[in-house]
């Protein structure tokens, strides 16, 4: 079968102009991407070709109104970045500054969503401002400055917004609840800011993140209006709610939740209590502290809680926060070892912290709260994306779960 000869575009057109030039470009071994670039030249004679129609029509669309006196005033000078490269682009300009060019907004400097997107994922890898613009740099032949990185990251803001304020489930089995540390800059001095994560586990067995909450001193009031943040977008129940001793939690969810049940962490009291034993005698303290949190049911715990102090009396104070919260600490007791295992530690939400450092390690201090909101943002929808498949036995777990809290699963 003949070969069909290829078609050009008529010589004389803008496309065989256009064709022509790259052409020439190729044959003169000219360079097509990149400042002097004949694509980039293209690209910035088309937009500039494209501006001036745009002001040309604003100014027919005006013409008609009383007192227009309104002229041409020159034109304003940016450099803009592009895939191909960057350029200097004209924007003309009218004395009343009541032209808006739609092709390129007035404090736009990027044509190019691919560049944008791939700043935004090397942020959220924790990539420093430095390796970012070295990246970019390599990948498209431009630079980009810390206040355009700044710019492109700042739209994630809006979608901390829409996201902190989405729809949630009606009910939650469980939900974990714990604390992060990080260094910011404020006014000259680095402070302590705490953000406060609370992780969910929905009715399918998936874990979430419900939301991040930034504060200076915890307490009932703080968590009263966290949980009724939580309420605000949808959630109706929650039956299980693990945490670390947070101050006033518990003051708070009996009066949002009042049916929920509290879970203090083990690992953490354990930890806490470590400390307050004399290294000679650490290990013989935790081999008998293991017969209370080992202990088969609640009844046989406490008795050897109480035997502990008295036989440790010299440790009260490692045993006694153990008898003073023992109503949240032996919530676990009444379920079988796979809840157990579950509920007993924070250690889920632990583990999500772990991830998430691994995204900040590289900012020593942040240079402001929305700083780290940004890049916390950013690492949680990362993290969450590997957040597949549900827990692992969650079919027998649910099932549990329902018989303990009969009427509150809809299931």
């Amino acid at each position: 079968m003949p070969r069909t000869k290829k078609s050009f575009p008529d010589p004389n057109s803008l496309d065989g102009q256009i064709l022509a030039r790259i052409s020439q470009a190729l044959y003169n071994k000219e360079p097509l991407s990149g400042p002097n670039g004949i694509i980039t030249k293209l690209l910035k004679q088309a937009m500039e070709t494209t501006l001036e129609a745009e002001i040309d029509n604003h100014f027919l669309e005006n013409s008609m109104e009383i007192d227009n006196h309104n002229r041409r005033n020159g034109y304003n000078s940016k450099n803009v970045k592009s895939k191909y490269g960057e350029f200097s682009l004209d924007t003309p300009r009218d004395r009343n500054s009541s032209f808006e060019p739609q092709l390129i907004k007035k404090r736009q400097t990027s044509i190019n969503d691919e560049i944008d997107d791939k700043i935004l994922a090397l942020y959220s890898l924790g990539t420093s401002y430095n390796d970012i613009s070295y990246h970019i740099s390599d990948l498209y032949g431009i630079e980009v400055s810390n206040a355009m990185i700044n710019s492109v990251t700042d739209k994630l803001l809006p979608q901390i917004t829409e996201w902190r304020e989405r729809p949630l489930d009606s009910i939650y089995p469980i939900i974990f609840l714990d604390a992060m540390f990080f260094k910011a800059r404020e006014n000259g001095s680095v402070t302590t800011n705490v953000m406060y994560n609370i992780m969910g586990i929905n009715a399918s067995g998936y874990k979430e993140i419900l939301g991040f909450y930034m504060c200076e001193s915890e307490g009932a009031s703080f968590w009263l209006g966290v949980l009724n943040d939580l309420k605000a977008r949808g959630v109706e129940d929650i039956l299980i709610a693990c945490i670390d001793g947070l101050k006033g939690f518990s003051e708070a969810i009996s009066t949002a939740f009042p049916k929920t049940d509290i879970q203090l962490c083990i690992v953490h009291m354990i930890r806490n209590s470590f400390k307050l034993v004399a290294s000679k005698d650490q290990k013989k303290f935790i081999s008998d502290l293991k017969t209370v949190y080992q202990a088969p049911n609640q009844e046989i715990a406490y008795s050897n809680l109480l035997s502990l102090l008295d036989k440790w009396s010299k440790y009260s104070a490692a045993l006694k926060p153990w008898v003073n919260n023992w109503e949240n600490l032996s919530t676990f007791y009444k379920f079988s070892n796979h809840i157990r295992k579950l509920i007993y530690t924070t250690n889920p939400i632990e583990g999500f912290h772990r991830q998430l450092r691994k995204y900040t390690k590289t900012k020593s201090a942040f240079t402001s709260e929305n700083a780290l909101l940004k890049l916390a943002f950013a690492a949680i929808l990362r993290i969450s994306e590997k957040w597949s498949q549900p827990i692992n036995n969650w079919a027998l777990t649910i099932s549990e779960i329902d018989i303990y809290f009969p009427n509150r699963m809809d299931i």
